[in-house]
């Protein structure tokens, strides 16, 4: 179950970083940068920061730099003391 939530999260930050990226190409509506973090900081810190790369999306602003991947530890160690304690 775990792994299913961790998998769907990735999977929907990656697609709103490519999703954003579009909106930003088409000068429409973008994605407010809080909610990236805030799918960072619910698990899904690889996905945006995959899309990131794969994008080319993000990468000149500090804040994302620095703090996703500061989220992606922070979501690791958060699931390995889970699975350490729980099982």
């Amino acid at each position: 179950m775990c792994f299913s939530y961790l998998l769907i999260i990735s999977l929907l930050s990656f697609f709103m970083m490519g999703l954003d990226k579009i909106r930003a190409k088409k000068v429409l509506h973008r994605i407010p940068e809080k909610l990236l973090f805030l799918l960072a900081f619910m698990g899904g810190a690889i996905g945006i920061l995959i899309g990131m790369v794969t994008f080319h999306h993000k990468i000149s602003k500090k804040k994302f730099v620095l703090g996703i991947p500061i989220l992606y530890i922070m979501n690791k160690l958060v699931i390995w003391i889970v699975f350490y304690k729980y099982f």
